[in-house]
């Protein structure tokens, strides 16, 4: 018998597959196709204080191996998750939860923390800083170590629960972004989002998504997240919840062993709704052939070799 549970920053899971915010919604769709309470956890629609539509269409745009998205954090709002999402989701599903919030500066940010903190449905609150600092010339707070810090210290001191900083593989050193945020006491990191990439029309000769570019996800992206999950297990003391192009139970595994406690799965909601229930079914079979019975030791196991 496989033990899958997994504790991350003290909230204990019942495996570690967590649908990645931005590819579940407040997951109520994909309930309609199965049971989403076998999830280890999931991470809602990010949200904002103001709702968004986002960015103009055409948004999204086939890679290969992939996709790109520029859909501009279209979210209903803080007000309406509070008063709307988060009671009705309460109906469906009851695992942990992990509310991601996104802002446009330091002040919206603590803001959005300090009320989704205050719910009880939410476990761990997750931290979107690729958003742009407008106060700051418009540069994600994810890119600048000081940034980071200054974001990630002002939300912690309204947020009693863990919070994870999530960080964009789109800054010079991913590593230091992640110890400016554990310095800031940050309780733990999701890395990676998306990567910046974009496409061009050939017949018309421009690009192809209306904001040019646009972030990067799918399979094509796994061994570049893998490296920084690697990396970044390495320089902290704080778990990860790792992802970036994870499809499958052997990906999941794969991520952990570089340095996750628990992991995400993003695009592949977008391909197959049932994908994570497949990968967390597929977990038992493949920790066994792999003669693993406890899937928590794997957590960085594949550090410390020496060839």
């Amino acid at each position: 018998m496989v033990d899958l549970c997994v504790s991350l920053a003290g909230v204990g899971l019942q495996n570690p597959v967590i649908p990645a915010s931005g590819c579940f919604g407040f997951g109520r769709e994909f309930a309609e196709f199965y049971d989403i309470n076998l999830l280890g956890a999931f991470s809602f629609k990010g949200t904002t204080e103001e709702p968004r539509f986002g960015n103009p269409l055409p948004r999204v745009a086939d890679c290969p191996s992939g996709m790109l998205n520029s859909v501009g954090l279209q979210n209903p709002g803080m007000e309406k998750v509070l008063t709307e999402e988060l009671p009705f989701l309460k109906t469906y599903y009851h695992q942990p939860l992990i509310a991601n919030v996104g802002g446009f500066s330091v002040r919206e940010y603590v803001s959005n923390t300090a009320r989704i903190a205050a719910e009880e449905q939410v476990d761990i609150v997750e931290l979107n800083i690729s958003c742009p600092n407008v106060q700051g010339g418009g540069h994600a707070f994810g890119t600048s170590c000081a940034a980071a810090e200054e974001v990630t210290k002002a939300c912690k001191a309204v947020c009693p629960k863990p919070l994870f900083v999530k960080l964009t593989p789109n800054a010079a050193n991913i590593t230091d972004i992640a110890k400016a945020a554990e310095a800031a006491g940050a309780d733990g990191i999701s890395l990676i989002n998306t990567l910046l990439g974009m496409r061009i029309d050939l017949k018309r000769r421009r690009p192809v998504l209306a904001n040019i570019a646009g972030g990067y996800s799918g399979p094509g992206i796994f061994p570049v997240a893998l490296r920084m999950v690697y990396e970044t297990y390495a320089a902290v003391r704080i778990p990860i919840m790792g992802m970036g192009g994870v499809s499958t139970a052997r990906d999941v595994i794969e991520m952990m062993l570089a340095g996750a406690t628990a992991v995400q799965v993003g695009a592949a909601n977008l391909v197959d709704p049932y994908a994570c229930k497949y990968i967390i079914e597929d977990l038992p079979a493949v920790c066994a052939e792999l003669g693993i019975t406890r899937l928590s030791e794997m957590t960085g196991a594949a550090h410390g070799w020496s060839a």
